[in-house]
């Protein structure tokens, strides 16, 4: 299991010291995207996407938790995204935004609230790269690990393999030593936050997480 470090509770005043041992030693870069729309709050744009890039050249997996995240495609890719992500409950049409994602020869994801069934995206996966399950509500930090997004991510696992599908399973919110163990053999990346970037030893978070299987 590979770790995307969310970066939504880093301390945005001192950006680049706050998170350079935690850089150093995660795989992905977690871009949470919130418009005050699709989701209560607002987060960052594509401008502080491209700040993050000039410190690290870990791929960034940019989460678009937006209401049309058709419209705003283009500006994350030029940010330096490698990965983006919308919802599928988002106001879009998800086939064409795919295809709009790939049209830039980077990753495209799909990604379901806890209330959405993994039922509701199966024709979408023969053509995604990656699925993110929310283990919590999108939209804010900090928040507890919610038990039933483990069967999604074993449903994802198990259709994957009966279809020789390739996306990448991920999974955000509330990941940390002791809910970890219950999503790491069906998960190829998991974002973490809060219990990553509010820890004395960022690096040593990452470390346990990384050996957990």
């Amino acid at each position: 299991m590979k770790v995307s470090l969310s970066i939504l509770t880093a301390d945005f005043a001192n950006m680049e010291s706050s998170l350079k041992e935690a850089l150093s030693s995660t795989d992905y870069v977690h871009m949470d995207i919130m418009d005050g729309e699709f989701v209560p709050n607002i987060s960052i744009g594509p401008a502080f996407v491209k700040s993050i890039r000039k410190i690290t050249d870990k791929p960034f997996d940019t989460h678009l938790m937006i209401m049309h995240p058709q419209n705003y495609i283009k500006q994350f890719v030029d940010a330096g995204s490698q990965y983006i992500t919308f919802h599928v409950e988002a106001d879009c049409d998800v086939l064409k935004t795919i295809d709009l994602i790939h049209s830039y020869n980077i990753g495209a994801g799909i990604s379901i609230k806890p209330k959405t069934k993994v039922e509701e995206i199966k024709e979408y996966l023969p053509y995604v790269d990656m699925v993110l399950v929310m283990s919590v509500e999108p939209g804010f930090g900090g928040q507890s690990f919610m038990m039933d997004s483990i069967e999604k991510v074993e449903e994802l696992c198990k259709l994957r393999k009966e279809n020789h599908y390739s996306y990448l399973i991920n999974i955000d919110g509330g990941i940390k030593d002791t809910t970890a163990p219950y999503i790491a053999k069906y998960v190829d990346l998991a974002v973490s936050g809060s219990y990553v970037c509010n820890a004395d030893n960022p690096k040593e978070r990452i470390d346990i997480l990384h050996a957990i299987k």
